[in-house]
């Protein structure tokens, strides 16, 4: 970046790309604005803050409330939420559905749908996502299914398959795929972090 910047570096954490730079108040603006251009909707803070908390922020400022339904994840998104304080004016319910059962009796996923195409499929993703919406009340939820392995992964799902998918009150319910093969706690943080960008990115206007 031609900012004029006497030093400019990255820092890599799961699922971020941090830009370290020093310079004047009038290089850092600049290279910032550069950033920003650069990424568009991939920026999400410009103050060092985690995901969790631009999401918690963007929620409270918008007034609206947001629910999970977690499987493979096992609760970590709510996790990462109620670290943030003020969260318990934007998240509500969470659902740990880990079990085919679960997904069916508390947020209404047909067992026939799980039968068809599996747990871990877009369908049900979708279904998970629009049935916490519809359990409870908030304006968006997220959900997640997907296989964290080490074991459980087929030629056509293998280990590290993930689900995530979001549903609004206002806005079309989207479903992406991804794969983390890693181990498992790893899995669960990248899932998570796409989870709350996907979220962050609809709160701003971007899907």
């Amino acid at each position: 970046l031609a900012t004029g910047l006497s030093e400019l570096g990255y820092c890599v954490r799961p699922g971020e790309v941090i830009v370290r730079g020093i310079g004047s108040p009038a290089q850092l603006d600049a290279c910032g604005a550069l950033i920003r251009g650069a990424f568009a909707e991939k920026f999400f803070s410009d103050a060092d803050e985690l995901m969790e908390q631009v999401v918690v922020a963007a929620l409270r400022t918008r007034g609206e409330w947001v629910a999970t339904a977690e499987s493979c994840t096992g609760g970590f998104i709510a996790h990462r939420l109620t670290n943030v304080p003020g969260a318990s004016g934007v998240f509500g319910w969470g659902f740990v559905t880990y079990a085919n059962e679960a997904k069916s009796r508390a947020i209404g996923v047909s067992a026939d749908l799980i039968s068809a195409h599996g747990a871990v499929s877009e369908s049900v993703a979708r279904a998970m996502a629009e049935g916490a919406l519809a359990a409870s009340g908030a304006d968006h939820a997220l959900a997640v299914t997907g296989i964290a392995g080490p074991d459980g992964g087929t030629p056509e799902k293998p280990v590290g398959t993930v689900f995530i998918a979001l549903a609004s009150k206002n806005g079309p319910t989207v479903v992406v795929k991804e794969l983390y093969p890693f181990e498992r706690e790893m899995f669960k943080v990248m899932t998570s972090q796409t989870a709350l960008d996907l979220l962050r990115r609809r709160l701003g206007g971007h899907v």
